[in-house]
């Protein structure tokens, strides 16, 4: 997929980078809430429609597969969105990637907002895809990301570690594993090898330059370490007690149990026997 702006330059470049790939997408976007509109584009909504219609048709024109976005969606008047995309239908977009740019909303208002466009936008049917793409400004990304498709889409546009504008998108690794550790909540399947999480994050931060936090969920160094003498005790018995799933789901050798002023005596005991001490 190329990203593009709504205007033929852009487009025209991104089908040029993407033309050649087996399955090509186009993805062009423009604004929609009051704000942008204002002072960004400084376009009137009946404009942004039109560019809207105009530039999607284009794009379909070059591509069968386009993707477009209502920039700012999570602060954008839903009915005015809803016409957006029946415009966006109605010209050949096939999937509707709704934006939380700024890192705005609640998993109340996401889940309210996905649900909406599904149910009001003209023209929805079985073949148009929703997508979500949510910024973590308020550390509110995979909450977000998860009840977008709680309401019903089945897209997610995530990074690996988080990384992304400002304060980073959505967790690829944390949505993943919500989805397979809640499998009883979602009901769905996404096809990743999650095995390979630890080394493709590894991967990521050592070409950004971007260390990973260590109490970063799922791949940080912490996410299976355990110092508390309480949960020591609890692991040593029983793995399940303190972790809902296993290190080696995301490519982690093992649980690493921290030996400091937080053990206990049984976790003092187990790592002596563990090295051959007879207690």
């Amino acid at each position: 997929a190329g990203l593009a702006r709504a205007n033929k330059s852009d487009i025209d470049k991104a089908w040029e980078a993407v033309k050649g790939a087996q399955k090509p997408r186009i993805h062009t976007f423009l604004a929609t809430s009051p704000i942008h509109m204002k002072h960004k584009l400084k376009m009137d909504p009946e404009e942004v429609v039109q560019r809207v219609s105009e530039m999607v048709a284009y794009a379909r024109t070059l591509c069968a597969d386009v993707e477009f976005s209502p920039e700012d969606a999570g602060r954008s008047d839903p009915e005015f969105l809803y016409v957006v995309l029946g415009e966006a239908i109605k010209s050949g977009a096939t999937t509707l990637n709704i934006p939380d740019t700024v890192g705005y909303t609640t998993p109340d208002e996401y889940f309210k907002l996905i649900d909406g466009i599904i149910k009001n936008t003209p023209g929805m049917h079985e073949g148009i895809t929703i997508s979500v793409h949510c910024h973590d400004d308020l550390g509110m990304a995979t909450a977000n990301t998860l009840a977008g498709i709680r309401a019903g889409a089945r897209q997610a546009e995530v990074t690996v570690n988080g990384i992304g504008e400002r304060a980073g998108n959505t967790s690829m690794e944390e949505v993943v594993m919500s989805l397979k550790t809640r499998k009883p909540v979602y009901n769905l399947e996404t096809g990743i090898e999650t095995t390979q999480f630890a080394r493709v994050s590894k991967l990521v931060s050592n070409y950004t330059g971007i260390v990973v936090q260590p109490n970063k969920a799922i791949v940080g160094a912490n996410a299976f370490a355990h110092e508390s003498g309480i949960h020591q005790d609890g692991l040593i018995k029983e793995k399940s007690t303190y972790e809902i799933m296993t290190p080696q789901s995301v490519g982690i050798s093992d649980t690493h149990i921290v030996l400091g002023k937080h053990s206990g005596r049984n976790a003092i005991s187990h790592h002596l026997k563990k090295m051959g001490y007879v207690l």
